[in-house]
Protein backbone atom coordinates (compact mmCIF):
# COMPACT_ATOMS: atom_id res chain seq x y z
CA UNK A 1 0.00 0.00 0.00
CA UNK A 2 2.86 2.40 0.87
CA UNK A 3 4.40 1.80 -2.55
CA UNK A 4 1.23 3.04 -4.27
CA UNK A 5 0.75 6.15 -2.12
CA UNK A 6 4.21 7.62 -2.73
CA UNK A 7 3.99 7.58 -6.59
CA UNK A 8 0.43 8.88 -6.40
CA UNK A 9 1.50 11.81 -4.18
CA UNK A 10 4.41 12.62 -6.51
CA UNK A 11 2.09 12.58 -9.54
CA UNK A 12 -0.45 14.86 -7.84
CA UNK A 13 2.24 17.31 -6.71
CA UNK A 14 3.89 17.37 -10.16
CA UNK A 15 0.62 18.29 -11.89
CA UNK A 16 -0.42 20.86 -9.27
CA UNK A 17 2.73 23.00 -9.43
CA UNK A 18 2.67 23.71 -13.20
CA UNK A 19 -1.07 24.43 -13.07
CA UNK A 20 -0.66 27.09 -10.40
CA UNK A 21 2.30 28.62 -12.25
CA UNK A 22 0.20 28.96 -15.38
CA UNK A 23 -2.48 30.91 -13.53
CA UNK A 24 -0.04 33.76 -12.87
CA UNK A 25 1.70 33.74 -16.25
CA UNK A 26 0.14 36.02 -18.84
CA UNK A 27 2.59 35.56 -21.70
CA UNK A 28 0.13 33.54 -23.78
CA UNK A 29 -2.65 36.10 -23.33
CA UNK A 30 -4.26 36.76 -26.73
CA UNK A 31 -5.32 40.22 -25.50
CA UNK A 32 -1.72 41.29 -24.77
CA UNK A 33 -0.50 44.18 -26.88
CA UNK A 34 2.99 45.27 -27.82
CA UNK A 35 4.72 46.61 -24.72
CA UNK A 36 2.33 44.74 -22.41
CA UNK A 37 3.70 41.96 -20.20
CA UNK A 38 2.81 40.23 -16.97
CA UNK A 39 3.60 42.34 -13.95
CA UNK A 40 3.62 42.21 -10.17
CA UNK A 41 0.60 40.51 -8.61
CA UNK A 42 -2.33 42.83 -7.89
CA UNK A 43 -0.74 45.86 -9.60
CA UNK A 44 -0.85 47.54 -12.98
CA UNK A 45 2.07 49.71 -13.91
CA UNK A 46 3.09 51.84 -16.87
CA UNK A 47 6.60 52.92 -17.77
CA UNK A 48 6.49 55.89 -20.13
CA UNK A 49 8.96 58.47 -21.44
CA UNK A 50 7.39 61.00 -19.04
CA UNK A 51 7.60 58.81 -15.93
CA UNK A 52 6.24 55.73 -14.18
CA UNK A 53 2.75 55.01 -12.80
CA UNK A 54 1.63 52.11 -10.61
CA UNK A 55 -1.77 51.34 -9.09
CA UNK A 56 -3.22 48.47 -7.06
CA UNK A 57 -5.90 46.73 -9.13
CA UNK A 58 -8.29 46.50 -6.18
CA UNK A 59 -8.07 50.30 -5.71
CA UNK A 60 -9.29 51.14 -9.23
CA UNK A 61 -12.84 52.45 -9.24
CA UNK A 62 -13.17 53.19 -12.97
CA UNK A 63 -11.32 53.41 -16.26
CA UNK A 64 -12.43 55.32 -19.32
CA UNK A 65 -11.35 56.34 -22.79
CA UNK A 66 -12.81 59.34 -24.54
CA UNK A 67 -12.03 62.05 -27.08
CA UNK A 68 -12.75 65.74 -26.88
CA UNK A 69 -11.85 68.99 -28.61
CA UNK A 70 -9.70 71.38 -26.62
CA UNK A 71 -9.94 75.12 -27.32
CA UNK A 72 -11.41 74.43 -30.78
CA UNK A 73 -7.96 73.55 -32.09
CA UNK A 74 -6.80 70.25 -30.58
CA UNK A 75 -8.26 66.75 -30.40
CA UNK A 76 -7.46 64.97 -27.14
CA UNK A 77 -7.78 61.18 -26.96
CA UNK A 78 -7.60 60.29 -23.28
CA UNK A 79 -7.54 57.27 -20.97
CA UNK A 80 -8.42 58.03 -17.36
CA UNK A 81 -7.84 55.77 -14.37
CA UNK A 82 -9.74 56.71 -11.24
CA UNK A 83 -8.55 55.00 -8.08
CA UNK A 84 -9.60 55.18 -4.46
CA UNK A 85 -7.19 57.66 -2.96
CA UNK A 86 -5.98 61.14 -3.75
CA UNK A 87 -5.04 61.09 -7.45
CA UNK A 88 -6.49 60.60 -10.90
CA UNK A 89 -4.26 59.35 -13.73
CA UNK A 90 -4.68 60.74 -17.25
CA UNK A 91 -2.89 59.33 -20.30
CA UNK A 92 -3.49 61.23 -23.52
CA UNK A 93 -2.58 61.90 -27.14
CA UNK A 94 -2.95 65.44 -28.46
CA UNK A 95 -3.28 66.19 -32.15
CA UNK A 96 -4.26 69.33 -34.04
CA UNK A 97 -7.82 69.30 -35.28
CA UNK A 98 -6.56 69.94 -38.84
CA UNK A 99 -4.48 66.74 -38.70
CA UNK A 100 -7.68 64.89 -39.60
CA UNK A 101 -7.50 66.40 -43.11
CA UNK A 102 -4.38 64.84 -44.70
CA UNK A 103 -2.79 66.37 -47.77
CA UNK A 104 -3.76 69.95 -47.06
CA UNK A 105 -1.29 72.77 -46.45
CA UNK A 106 -2.16 72.97 -42.74
CA UNK A 107 -1.34 69.28 -42.26
CA UNK A 108 2.05 69.79 -43.94
CA UNK A 109 2.82 72.78 -41.71
CA UNK A 110 1.81 70.79 -38.64
CA UNK A 111 4.11 67.94 -39.60
CA UNK A 112 6.98 70.36 -40.14
CA UNK A 113 6.28 71.95 -36.74
CA UNK A 114 6.44 68.51 -35.10
CA UNK A 115 9.80 67.87 -36.73
CA UNK A 116 11.13 71.21 -35.45
CA UNK A 117 9.90 70.48 -31.91
CA UNK A 118 11.57 67.08 -32.03
CA UNK A 119 14.86 68.60 -33.24
CA UNK A 120 14.72 71.26 -30.51
CA UNK A 121 14.13 68.59 -27.89
CA UNK A 122 17.12 66.61 -29.11
CA UNK A 123 19.34 69.68 -28.73
CA UNK A 124 18.29 70.25 -25.11
CA UNK A 125 18.20 66.57 -24.22
CA UNK A 126 14.45 66.22 -23.70
CA UNK A 127 11.69 64.40 -25.56
CA UNK A 128 9.35 67.36 -25.95
CA UNK A 129 6.79 65.34 -27.91
CA UNK A 130 6.06 63.17 -24.85
CA UNK A 131 6.00 65.97 -22.28
CA UNK A 132 2.69 66.95 -20.71
CA UNK A 133 1.33 70.30 -21.90
CA UNK A 134 -0.07 72.59 -19.22
CA UNK A 135 -1.13 76.20 -19.14
CA UNK A 136 -1.08 77.49 -15.58
CA UNK A 137 -3.56 77.83 -13.90
CA UNK A 138 -6.05 76.53 -16.47
CA UNK A 139 -4.63 73.02 -16.77
CA UNK A 140 -3.09 72.66 -13.34
CA UNK A 141 -5.30 69.96 -11.88
CA UNK A 142 -4.79 69.21 -8.22
CA UNK A 143 -4.40 65.50 -7.52
CA UNK A 144 -4.05 64.66 -11.22
CA UNK A 145 -1.13 62.72 -12.62
CA UNK A 146 -0.73 63.20 -16.37
CA UNK A 147 1.21 61.39 -19.07
CA UNK A 148 1.40 62.25 -22.73
CA UNK A 149 1.49 59.32 -25.14
CA UNK A 150 3.14 59.65 -28.53
CA UNK A 151 0.40 58.13 -30.72
CA UNK A 152 -3.07 56.65 -30.75
CA UNK A 153 -1.86 53.06 -31.22
CA UNK A 154 0.15 53.27 -27.99
CA UNK A 155 -2.86 54.73 -26.16
CA UNK A 156 -5.01 51.85 -27.43
CA UNK A 157 -2.42 49.35 -26.16
CA UNK A 158 -2.32 51.09 -22.77
CA UNK A 159 -6.12 51.00 -22.48
CA UNK A 160 -6.22 47.32 -23.47
CA UNK A 161 -3.55 46.56 -20.86
CA UNK A 162 -5.26 48.33 -17.95
CA UNK A 163 -8.68 47.01 -18.89
CA UNK A 164 -7.40 43.42 -19.15
CA UNK A 165 -5.57 43.69 -15.83
CA UNK A 166 -8.57 45.17 -14.03
CA UNK A 167 -11.04 42.65 -15.45
CA UNK A 168 -8.83 39.64 -14.74
CA UNK A 169 -7.35 40.87 -11.45
CA UNK A 170 -3.88 39.92 -12.70
CA UNK A 171 -0.92 42.26 -12.62
CA UNK A 172 0.31 43.77 -15.90
CA UNK A 173 3.13 46.03 -16.91
CA UNK A 174 2.82 48.38 -19.88
CA UNK A 175 5.89 49.97 -21.43
CA UNK A 176 5.67 52.76 -24.02
CA UNK A 177 8.41 54.09 -26.23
Amino acid sequence: MKTLIAPLMVALFATAVPASAQDDDFTDDPQAQAGDTSGPRRFWQATLPGGHYMVALDRISSISRHKYILDGAMVVDEVTIDAVGQSLARFYVVSPISAAAPGNAAASMIERSRELVEQSGQRVGADLSSMVVKKYPDTSHARTVEYRIIDEAQLTSLYTSIRGAWESGRGRQFTSR
